[in-house]
């Protein structure tokens, strides 16, 4: 036996120097995902959550998706192109609803989640402001796990849904005020935009967020004059520099509102609150100030609207006279563009369903990423919405400790 700590000494550092096992990765469990997609019955809700080039994504990495029938014809994709892409098409409405993970754009009506045998993941939007209390209810009882589309954070902490859906919806809006100026609307014939030797457009934009700096591009690219008001002195300065040129900005006071309105042949109401309702800040006075034949697109109509006089319409009868004023107020104008909003909603999951099923499942893919984790309202059954809790007085637990009371 060796006693000589000289002598160990050495013989620790030839030991050292010998060649060790290498320390492989442990792979990460691949699962093999069910998803079904549900044909739409929501009102004038026209989007498909995955477009046949993502089901034949999906299906290539070993994935299964369960197409209900005509669920894609609201953005012209017919089943022969899912069943091409790989889908699966169904004809039982229940069978969809039976899947693992049920992937839809509006959120869930009563019969829907009674055809939810339970113990399943639901992605889908959230819409606070007229989610039933019944519908959360029952899918707690069925132990369902929600995520929220619109609550998903991204790596740079942005809501990438909620990015593209105002991008889609601002630039939408500009096309439609070109449509309703013309004299074939009955509009005042005024080109949005201008040409030499001609006044342009005045296009006034209250709200510096996505929509607001969406619209305010497609106005000056088609140079109409356009003026952009916010509570938001960094809104407006983020805008400015996003924009790449200088465009009038203002925070929003009543007088001076009020004077560009007049003046104003367009106006987009582009506001959003955080919770609950938009800040009103276009009296009826102030509309009927306006120029007879001025355009008004409430885009803020989903959360009650920002123009005192706004009333929900529909893509069928969208537009209404109030004070000879042209009021255009659809909650949902992402669907006027279905195809190309449904393409924009794939191209985000895309990622995000390839990832869940390399995590081996939902439940594992929500502990690892905190930005899908952020969607979630639901966990097993759990509420773990602070603010649904609170809305609802239901009971709420943080996810977080969920998470860790069930390692």
């Amino acid at each position: 036996m060796i006693t000589d700590p000289e002598i160990l000494k050495q013989l620790m550092q030839q030991g050292s120097l010998l060649p060790k096992e290498e320390m492989l990765e442990i792979a990460r469990k691949k699962g093999s995902l069910f998803i079904g997609l549900p044909k739409e019955i929501s009102f004038q809700e026209r989007r498909v959550a995955l477009v046949p080039e993502t089901v034949s994504l999906l299906v290539a990495n070993g994935h299964r998706v369960l197409v209900e029938t005509n669920s894609g014809e609201g953005s012209n994709f017919t089943d022969q192109d899912y069943s091409e892409a790989g889908g699966e098409i169904c004809y039982d409405r229940k069978e969809v609803f039976s899947c693992n993970l049920i992937f839809k754009v509006a959120p869930p009506d009563e019969d829907e989640v009674e055809m939810m045998p339970g113990n399943q993941t639901l992605i889908s939007a959230l819409q606070i402001s007229i989610q039933p209390k019944i519908i959360l209810q029952k899918l707690m009882e069925k132990k369902i796990t929600a995520v929220a589309w619109d609550y998903i954070r991204d790596d740079s902490g942005v809501f990438p849904v909620v990015r593209t859906m105002g991008e889609i919806a601002g630039t939408t809006a500009m096309l439609v005020a070109g449509e309703l100026l013309s004299s074939f609307y009955n509009g005042k014939g005024l080109m949005l935009g201008g040409v030499a030797g001609v006044q342009p457009t005045e296009v006034v934009v209250i709200g510096a967020g996505t929509v607001g700096e969406y619209a305010s591009r497609s106005a000056l690219g088609l140079g109409a004059s356009v003026k952009v008001f916010d509570n938001s002195l960094s809104k407006l300065r983020r805008l400015q520099n996003d924009l790449g040129t200088r465009v009038y900005t203002s925070v929003i006071q009543p007088k001076v509102l009020g004077k560009a309105l007049m003046r104003a042949d367009v106006v987009i109401g582009a506001l959003r609150a955080p919770l609950g309702r938009t800040p009103c800040v276009v009296t009826e006075e102030m509309i009927q100030n306006m120029k007879p034949g001025t355009v008004l697109i409430d885009v803020s109509i989903d959360q009650g609207g920002c123009f005192e006089t706004s009333r929900v319409t529909t893509h069928n009868n969208p537009t209404f006279k109030k004070h000879d004023v042209i009021h255009y107020c659809v909650p949902n104008i992402a669907s006027r563009v279905s195809r190309t909003a449904s393409f924009a909603l794939s191209n985000i999951f895309s990622p995000i369903l390839m990832n869940i099923g390399d995590y081996g499942g939902c439940k594992e893919f929500i502990a690892r990423d905190a930005g899908f984790r952020s969607g979630v309202y639901i966990y097993k059954g759990h509420l773990t919405s602070e603010v649904l809790g609170k809305v609802f007085d239901l009971k709420y637990k943080d996810i977080e400790l969920l998470l860790m009371g069930m390692k």
